[in-house]
């Protein structure tokens, strides 16, 4: 993973959460997603700043979990949803 990466939400992506989650409508090809709590977490961050270290580093914080698996899991989710077209993330000028 590489930290040094700015995150940025599609503007054709709308979000709610419901119950602890977070339900996204991609505008563009009309699909829903759901994110659990853990991934809900992580669009409120990527809501409030583009710094992925800075994500990274506040989820550390918040969780009790191995840096190691932190790293994988925000991976995992950040490049199916970058797949999916809900975010794009871009190497840091």
């Amino acid at each position: 993973m590489n930290l040094n990466q700015t995150i940025t939400l599609s503007p054709d992506v709308i979000s709610q959460e419901v119950s602890g989650e977070t339900v996204l409508l991609d505008l563009e090809s009309e699909h829903y997603f759901g994110l659990d709590e853990v991934g809900t977490r992580i669009w409120q961050l990527a809501r409030e700043t583009d710094d992925l270290k800075a994500i990274y580093q506040t989820l550390l914080a918040e969780y009790d979990v191995p840096e190691n698996r932190l790293q994988r899991d925000l991976d995992n989710l950040l490049a199916e949803i970058a797949g999916l077209g809900l975010i794009t993330l871009e190497q840091r000028a």
